[in-house]
């Protein structure tokens, strides 16, 4: 996704793609987590959730506990502003069960 968003601000696309995003019902953001964020990613994934925010739902999948979140985000207080828009409104499901990959 962030490669996308590098390759459209490039070409001109950007806006528009940040409307499509904030225009689909479902956003999956599966593996949430996996990789650190870079500056411009925590600004791309800001303005997606505040363009979402209480409009459209997202779904995220993550292996890390939410008080681990910060650390791949980077930035306390970008990640704090994140944060708050991603789980103030959260449904939360935790899976306890074996891994189905085992």
């Amino acid at each position: 996704m962030f490669e996308d968003f590098a390759v459209a601000r490039l070409d001109g696309r950007f806006p528009r793609l940040i409307d499509k995003l904030a225009r689909v019902q479902l956003l999956i953001l599966d593996d949430w987590g996996t990789h650190s964020l870079t500056d411009q990613q925590r600004l791309d994934l800001l303005e997606i959730f505040e363009e979402r925010y209480r409009r459209k739902s997202t779904l995220i999948t993550v292996q890390l506990p939410i008080a681990q979140w910060h650390a791949p985000i980077g930035q306390l207080t970008m990640a704090d502003t994140i944060l708050d828009r991603m789980i103030h409104n959260a449904h939360r499901l935790t899976l306890e069960d074996d891994s189905m990959r085992e």
